[in-house]
């Protein structure tokens, strides 16, 4: 039997995966956002680590508007987004050192989105290698970190840099 440890997802089990409120909406006005691991609040979106990342440093970076197109949105929050886009690849490179990055949105849920109707921006750094076995026979995906540690390095970047 194989154990992963993963403290971060407890208070979803209890409290459920059915709440009336879409997660990005609830985080970004949440008394307390170190709680729900928000980096940076900008004017028009924030940034927020991926509860569930496909690598250490994963983010998505959303609309406060729950909007389900970025063709829906208005310029200025398209153009924040980009902004903050660049700012976090940068804060990557220098506290991971990746050697390659996947950035994209899934639009829909034929497109794998996991929330269809609040667009987000995903970035995932990347390393030759990340990809390996564990995965595709173990069923078992390998972090190097936990979510605390990741959130507290890259929130100390976002809070020097931005």
């Amino acid at each position: 039997m194989k154990y992963l440890v993963t403290p971060w997802r407890e208070k979803y089990i209890k409290e459920g995966l059915d709440n009336e409120e879409c997660f990005l909406c609830e985080a970004s006005k949440h008394k307390k956002p170190e709680e729900r691991y928000i980096l940076f609040k900008g004017k028009h979106s924030f940034i927020i680590l991926n509860l569930y990342p496909y690598n250490n440093g994963h983010l998505l970076i959303a609309p406060y508007e729950h909007l389900d197109s970025p063709l829906k949105a208005k310029k200025e929050t398209i153009d924040e987004m980009n902004t903050l886009m660049l700012k976090a690849l940068e804060i990557l490179e220098n506290v991971y050192h990746p050697q390659g990055f996947n950035i994209g949105m899934n639009l829909g849920r034929p497109a794998g989105a996991g929330v269809p109707d609040h667009f987000h921006l995903h970035i995932v750094p990347r390393w030759e290698g990340d990809a390996n076995f564990m995965p595709l026979f173990g069923e078992t995906k390998v972090m190097f970190e936990g979510i605390e540690k990741t959130f507290e390095k890259l929130k100390k970047e976002f809070d020097k840099t931005m």
